[in-house]
């Protein structure tokens, strides 16, 4: 157990030091703001604030960790070995940068709470990210400061135990449409069938009538494909189903239909399933609500992950009205089109609400990769962004996410490229 000397315990201190030392680490902390009891412990010790109380190991804080509420805040990343940082320190600390503080900036997500140029679906744009604007975002940087800051512990307590973690990844499958062509009914088809024919995509034309017969399985129906590769190698996956209502925005078919019903509880034979949220369900508390007991009426149990990947996040209402729900796992925190660490790390972590200066029971998977990136990267720049990603993300023994489509294992799309990025994040000769 470290003991931390702190001259206040704040929200934001408990949130960050549990982050980098329990949550990545595994060293367990206590906090104290009595000097006599800081000086009269044993064991191993460190002091966070403006000045050394002897010469314990101390690292001297800025003032972010203190602070309530949220403002403009001077940055100036500079490197700090093979990685970067921000908030410089003085040499008599043990850190040359408050790492703590640059964590809870990331974490928090500090600077989508300040104003910003959205982009054009109203969304905070990675070129709007300090990580992008400073050349880091595809590196998990909070990981890898954590990890200097055990180099650190470990030379002055040789006696400390870290806790060793294991890399993991998983594929999240988002599912906006079940299906390309059934049960659309009888004006979207037609309308459908007449815009194939007006593009000259009388192969799509051809299709839709063999599937409408029932002489041809439905192009996204792309599931009993990837449910034999999960039982084939035994990987966790985990897919999340709309189940909005028709709008301008959601297209999906109505969640009554029964063959949609069956395609998620055949999934959920073998994989996780969640609820990919629609666009209404990110404002509206009560719409939300009402997508979340549909899924909980069709897979029989209270639903626990959720992920929103077209629209904006709007922090910090949409993930308060998840923990109202007690709904405990998003997956929602990435960019869709630029690869990186939209939060600075590559370990799931608890949501801390700024307006409420509260750590919230919702726990973050972020994803690093969404196949939507490929639509805009070139293949090259795409894999060798994921190869270096995934090599740093698994040198740190952290979690690799990447999100993909239903459709992009169907035969309208690059399927064959997709299998391969698959393969690559599980690691499959």
């Amino acid at each position: 157990m470290l003991l931390i000397y702190t001259q206040k315990v704040t929200p934001r201190i408990v949130y960050t030091f549990k982050h980098i030392c329990s949550n990545i680490l595994g060293i367990s902390v206590k906090f104290s703001t009595k000097i006599e009891e800081f000086i009269a412990h044993d064991g191993m010790k460190m002091s966070y604030g403006k000045q050394p109380l002897g010469n314990e190991l101390f690292v001297q804080k800025v003032d972010l960790l203190m602070e309530q509420g949220f403002s403009e805040v001077e940055i100036k990343v500079q490197p700090w070995g093979n990685s970067f940082c921000f908030f410089p320190l003085p040499e008599t600390s043990a850190l040359p940068f408050d790492i703590f503080a640059a964590s809870f900036y990331l974490l928090s997500r500090y600077e989508e709470y300040l104003p910003h140029v959205k982009d054009e679906a109203g969304r905070f744009p990675a070129a709007e990210s300090l990580a992008y604007q400073e050349g880091f975002l595809q590196s998990p940087v909070v990981d890898v400061w954590a990890y200097k800051f055990k180099e650190v512990l470990e030379e002055r307590f040789p006696e400390i135990e870290v806790g060793k973690r294991s890399f993991s990844s998983r594929a999240v499958i988002a599912v906006e449409h079940v299906f390309g062509y059934r049960n659309k009914g009888f004006i979207r088809s037609f309308l459908g069938m007449h815009i194939d024919m007006f593009h000259l995509h009388f192969g799509k034309v051809f299709d839709r009538i063999r599937v409408l017969f029932r002489l041809k399985k439905d192009p996204f129906n792309v599931f009993e494909d990837l449910i034999e590769i999960i039982k084939s190698y035994n990987l966790k996956m985990l897919f999340m189903f709309q189940l909005s209502d028709f709008t301008v925005h959601d297209r999906n078919i109505n969640h009554n239909r029964m063959p949609y019903r069956s395609v998620i509880k055949y999934v959920a034979d073998y994989a996780k399933v969640g609820l990919l949220l629609g666009y209404y369900a990110l404002d509206d508390f009560r719409i939300l609500r009402r997508e979340k007991l549909r899924m909980e009426d069709i897979i029989h149990s209270p639903l626990e992950y959720v992920m929103n990947t077209k629209y904006d996040l709007n922090l910090p209402d949409c993930y308060n009205n998840l923990n109202e729900l007690e709904i405990n796992h998003d997956y929602s925190m990435g960019y869709p089109h630029t690869p990186g660490f939209r939060a600075g790390t590559c370990t799931p972590f608890l949501f801390y609400d700024i307006n409420m200066e509260v750590t919230t029971p919702l726990m973050v998977h972020p994803y690093a990769f969404n196949s939507a990136a490929a639509d805009i990267l070139s293949l090259e720049d795409v894999q060798r962004l994921l190869g270096n990603m995934m090599q740093e993300v698994k040198g740190l023994g952290g979690h690799f996410n990447a999100v993909f489509k239903n459709q992009d294992f169907s035969e309208y799309f690059d399927k064959e490229l997709n299998y391969s990025f698959l393969k690559q994040i599980y690691e499959i000769e």
